[in-house]
Formats: C-alpha cells, sequence, structure tokens
C-alpha cells in the first residue's frame, strides 16, 4: 500500500470516527426535544461552518458555482437534498419496524448502494478486478456487522424497556419501505462526493489544495440537505409545540455550544473524508465510502457503551455488539487489501 493510499484510508477512518461521535453531546441536553437539538445541530453542521470553511479553502468559491455546468450543480444539490429526505425518513422507518432490523436495512443498503452504484457508473470493469472482490467482499461484512450491531441493539432495547421480541408494531410493512427508501436517500450524500468532481478540479484551478478541494462540493450538497431536515424539524416543532423549549428555565448557555459542538463534530468528520476519500484516487468515493459507514457505527457503538447505554443489557448483548465491531473492523482489512 502505497504512502498516499495508506494516508487516505487513515483519515476516512478519522472522519467516520467525528462522524459516529458527533451525538454524544446530546445525552447532556435532557430539556430540548429532539427537534430542537437537531434544527440547531443542522443549521451549525450543514450550513454555517461548511460555508466558513469553504470560503477559507476554497479561493473565489463563488466563481467556482458560475464556471460549474449547470448538470454537476444540479446533481450535486439534488443528491445533497436526497440525503437530508432519507435522514427524515430513518427515524421514520425505525419508529416503525424497531431498532433492530431499521437500522440492519437503512445502514446495508446505505453502505452498498453508496459504493456500489458509483462504482457501476463510473467504472463498472472495476469491479471485477482485485480492488472489486476486495470491495464486495467488504461490503458483504459490512452488511453483516451491521446486521450484528442491530441485533445488539434491539436486544438492549428490549432488555431495558421490558417489552417483548414478540411486540408488534403499527404500520410494519411500510416501515420496511420506508427503511429501504432511506437506505437509498441516504447513500446519496456519497453521490455529490462521487459525481461533483467537476467542482473538485474547478476548485484546484482556482488554488485550493488538492485536500480541500471537495469542500466546494460539501456547501452545496449540505445546504441542499438542511433544507429537507430543517424542513422535518420546523414540522415537528410546530406540531408537538416546542418552540417555547429553546428558551426553557433549565435551558443554559451550555445547552447552545452542545449543539454548536455537535455540528463541529459532524462536518469535521465529513470534510475529513473529503480528503482521504480524494487521496484515495478515482475511486477513492467507492472504495471509502464502505470504510467511512463501518466507522461510524463503530464510532457510536463505543459512545453509547462509554456514556452508559449499555448498563444493564445481558451478556447476550453485549457479545453480539463485540462480533459486530469485530466484524467491521475485519471489512476495513478486507477492503484495505483491495489495494486502498
Amino acid at each position: 500500500m502505497s504512502t498516499s493510499l495508506g494516508w487516505g484510508l487513515a483519515l476516512v477512518v478519522l472522519g467516520g470516527f467525528l462522524n459516529g461521535s458527533f451525538a454524544a453531546p446530546m445525552k447532556k441536553m435532557p430539556a430540548w426535544r429532539w427537534e430542537n437539538t437537531w434544527l440547531l445541530y443542522s443549521l451549525v453542521g450543514m450550513v454555517i461552518v461548511p460555508v466558513i470553511l469553504g470560503i477559507a479553502t476554497v479561493p473565489h468559491l463563488g466563481g467556482v458555482y458560475f464556471a460549474a455546468s449547470w448538470p454537476t450543480l444540479f446533481k450535486v444539490a439534488l443528491f445533497g437534498f436526497g440525503w437530508g429526505v432519507g435522514s427524515t425518513l430513518l427515524g421514520l422507518g425505525i419508529e416503525r419496524v424497531g431498532m433492530a432490523l431499521g437500522f440492519a436495512i437503512i445502514l446495508g443498503v446505505t453502505a452498498s448502494v453508496g459504493s456500489l452504484l458509483p462504482l457501476l457508473v463510473l467504472s463498472p470493469g472495476a469491479l471485477w478486478t482485485r480492488r472489486g472482490y476486495a470491495l464486495l467482499a467488504g461490503l458483504a461484512l459490512v452488511v453483516l456487522g451491521v446486521l450484528f450491531s442491530s441485533i445488539a441493539g434491539g436486544r438492549r432495547e428490549r432488555e431495558l424497556s421490558g417489552k417483548s421480541q414478540a411486540e408488534t408494531r403499527r404500520g410494519f410493512g411500510t416501515g420496511l419501505l420506508i427503511c429501504l427508501f432511506a437506505g437509498v436517500f441516504s447513500a446519496m450524500l456519497n453521490f455529490s462526493f462521487v459525481f461533483g468532481k467537476e467542482l473538485q478540479q474547478l476548485s484546484l484551478a482556482a488554488g485550493a489544495r488538492a485536500a480541500m478541494a471537495a469542500n466546494s462540493i460539501w456547501v452545496l450538497a449540505l445546504g441542499a440537505g438542511f433544507l429537507a431536515n430543517a424542513g422535518y424539524c420546523v414540522y415537528l416543532l410546530r406540531r408537538n409545540h416546542t418552540w417555547h423549549t429553546f428558551k426553557a428555565d433549565q435551558v443554559s448557555a451550555a445547552y447552545w455550544l452542545r449543539a454548536l459542538l455537535m455540528g463541529v463534530i459532524w462536518f469535521s468528520g465529513i470534510a475529513v473524508y473529503g480528503m482521504g476519500g480524494s487521496a484515495l484516487g478515482p475511486l477513492g468515493g467507492v472504495v471509502g465510502w464502505p470504510v467511512f459507514m463501518a466507522m461510524v457505527i463503530i464510532a457510536a457503538n463505543l459512545w453509547g457503551a462509554l456514556t452508559g447505554e449499555w448498563k444493564g443489557a445481558s451478556r447476550g448483548s453485549y457479545t453480539y455488539a463485540s462480533m459486530g465491531i469485530a466484524v467491521l473492523l475485519g471489512a476495513i482489512y478486507v477492503i484495505s487489501l483491495g489495494g486502498a
């Protein structure tokens, strides 16, 4: 493995860890409902920080967009908005089918579609090479690792809530369909990255460093994704009458700072993933995406354990969680064997 590819893989792993860590501060914000926290986090992580970093790292950012072709701008924005829709569908799907099955479907589809579809479009012949075989094997392990992690989470949910495994859920069939759509739509953020190469090239021509050229993609894609996230949050704020919760008596400045921190951590993970994917070469977004997703899941599980989410869970749940992490780490190793 060359130094450049090794460095790129390390950045993708770091980006995944950061992205899987962003929600940890939410546990210290009990006075806010989900929609309060999510709206502020989305504004910071999807709009404010990306715009600041984009302006700081891509000279003449506005000129880059002006010079780009309309099809590229449209694809990046459309896929970004689609990813935002996927974020809202995730919660709806899990509510109907449960956390275990919901996460298994959504994250498995997201990892697979986000990697395979760009490969089939951009370089279908690469699927039958050493890199392609390693990618397919790694994706299979990612799906298996997600399944183990989801089983662990579902067992823990039942053990700590006292609900039986046979408990029925309203709209189960509809929930399965929602989860499938959530997985496909959630993969679209990677589509913006993979199919937005023209913006990267224009950023390089404008004087941006190679590691920072993808920031022009994130500004547009995440800004479009924010519209979907914000729209759903505003809907919930109106339906649940929780606008006033922003100013509740028990809400301190620490709440606003934690939401700010969530946005910074989350976008840092996206930006670092972009740097790593660029370093991995022309198919960096294809190879890097399943590694990124695997590390997101690993980090989320580790933070859950550190913050007491697994307190009171059975040994069997711990075993499934450990198996999930081990398999996901194995997936990262297998994908790296393909020369990434």
